[in-house]
């Protein structure tokens, strides 16, 4: 490190800042200390800085499933904020919710300085003790003063859907919602009903779905005896699995059902026909999760909830209301 300094013309101090990701660096004094370690071949010995400073760069990552788009995405995302801030990461998955305490043991016996919490897994979460020292941030949950909450606008971005199809002469918007127990499909839920409400709409059924393209295809076959012209699928996996029901019927897509998602999956323009849906953010829902929780870390204190906002993408699945 003394040699960095020396090369790069700063302090060990500096060098050390820049080292453990401190925001508190000039960008110009950042690189050129980057320049020099690259230059000299300098590699922080994690090991040896944990004995020093109590910490070993670590962050562990708590959730529920990979399986899932949104889970495996935001995996992705945390994962490359925490590289970027020089903090290695730690995954655990939860096979069943009772599950939880042990999961944020086995972190802390890992050696965490800090963890994130996605999606399904901030119900069980919320019910588990949190370990002392455990600095935590939780990705959608309701209010808790135990931890930092970062989370997609989703209530707003469902109202945005269902002012669109409304907005294209709908009478109304049916919805394929996410399960029970979800903060995001209970959101996407209330910003659907609440944009009916506020337009005077008739408030239909709720056709409960799992994520899967397969619940969606499912719903897509009730929706069809229901005569439904406009329909909120609460994410665009089910909103496939509906289109694929619509066209097996021989409905036509927007000219008898106009359809609308939500994520704005990489897919989503490939769909036939390209899916209207509401963008989340990923990369800044996991950038602003890795940032809380290191704010966590290096301060001591973390609480209150920032949002990120989402964004309706117009494709082609919707459409004016015919007839």
């Amino acid at each position: 490190m003394a040699d960095v300094a020396a090369l790069s013309g700063v302090s060990g101090q500096t060098v050390s800042r820049v080292v453990n990701g401190s925001p508190r660096v000039d960008p110009g004094t950042r690189s050129r200390v980057e320049a020099a370690m690259a230059q000299l071949g300098y590699r922080p010995h994690r090991a040896a800085r944990a004995l020093r400073t109590g910490r070993t760069q670590t962050i562990g990552l708590l959730v529920s499933t990979l399986a899932t788009v949104g889970n495996s995405r935001m995996l992705q995302a945390v994962a490359d904020a925490a590289s970027a801030r020089g903090y290695a990461l730690t995954v655990v998955t939860l096979c069943e919710r009772g599950d939880v305490s042990a999961a944020f043991t086995r972190l802390v016996d890992q050696g965490v300085d800090g963890a994130v919490v996605l999606n399904e897994a901030t119900t069980a979460a919320r019910g588990a003790s949190i370990p002392a020292g455990l600095r935590l941030v939780v990705v959608d949950s309701d209010p808790d003063d135990r931890f930092a909450i970062v989370q997609s606008a989703h209530a707003d971005g469902a109202r945005a859907a269902v002012e669109h199809l409304l907005g294209l002469g709908h009478e109304t918007v049916w919805h394929v919602a996410g399960p029970a127990g979800s903060f995001a499909a209970a959101e996407r839920e209330r910003g659907w009903r609440e944009a009916l409400a506020a337009a005077g709409a008739t408030v239909p059924e709720v056709i409960r779905g799992d994520w899967s393209a397969a619940s969606g295809f499912r719903a897509g076959e009730a929706l069809r005896s229901a005569a439904a012209t406009a329909v909120f699928c609460a994410n665009d996996q089910m909103a496939l699995g509906l289109l694929r029901a619509l066209a097996e019927s021989g409905a036509d897509v927007p000219g008898d059902v106009s359809v609308v998602g939500f994520d704005d999956v990489a897919d989503a323009s490939d769909y036939r026909p390209p899916l209207t849906t509401v963008r989340q953010d990923f990369d800044a829902l996991g950038e602003r999760a890795v940032a809380r929780v290191v704010e966590a870390i290096e301060s001591t204190t973390g609480s209150g909830i920032e949002s990120v906002p989402c964004r309706l993408v117009v494709r082609e699945s919707t459409g004016p209301r015919v007839g």
